[in-house]
């Protein structure tokens, strides 16, 4: 089965001042950072959000949009799984999909990093046209995916203060 690594990297960093996925670290970007460590594992790389795979339906709906974007990208390309994460967690494991696989799974303190079936793109759907809670745990418990929790916690990147720390 092919698996499609997916950067989310559609969010309007408020929190931040400027925009995220362009923020320096080491030397390169976080979405660079993002798309290094996610490439290894997967068979292609996207980034949604930005010109190339948009949030569906619209922008503006969070991590949540920005995986439905993903995984119909993914159906559309033939690829049978999409390993999410945002583009502010810059220390994603070099073993992340197997920790993960088979998914559905996700990281049970960050659910915006998961292994997701392109299957279950009804349901996101679904969740994302109703009136309900629009939420990556809402689709998680609609498509029955694991919590995991990985060996170390991830970092999260939102304001300046957390770039420099993760620095230091």
């Amino acid at each position: 089965m092919r698996l499609l690594g997916a950067v989310l990297a559609g969010g309007m960093s408020s929190r931040f001042g400027s925009d995220k996925a362009l923020a320096m670290l080491e030397g390169g970007s976080l979405l660079d950072r993002v798309c290094a460590a996610l490439a290894p594992q997967c068979d292609a790389v996207c980034i949604v959000g930005r010109d190339a795979v948009e949030d569906w339906p619209r922008a503006g709906l969070g991590p949540l949009g920005g995986l439905a974007g993903a995984l119909r990208h993914a159906r559309d390309e033939g690829f049978g799984e999409v390993l999410t994460s945002a583009v502010d967690i810059p220390d994603l494991p070099p073993d992340l999909a197997g920790q993960l696989g088979p998914g559905p799974a996700f990281v049970v303190d960050q659910p915006v990093v998961g292994r997701w079936r392109t299957a279950d793109l009804p349901l996101i759907e679904t969740i994302l046209q109703g009136t309900g809670k629009r939420s990556m745990h809402a689709f998680a418990r609609a498509c029955s995916a694991r919590p995991v929790a990985l060996r170390a916690p991830l970092a999260n990147i939102n304001t300046p203060e957390d770039l420099a720390h993760f620095a230091r």
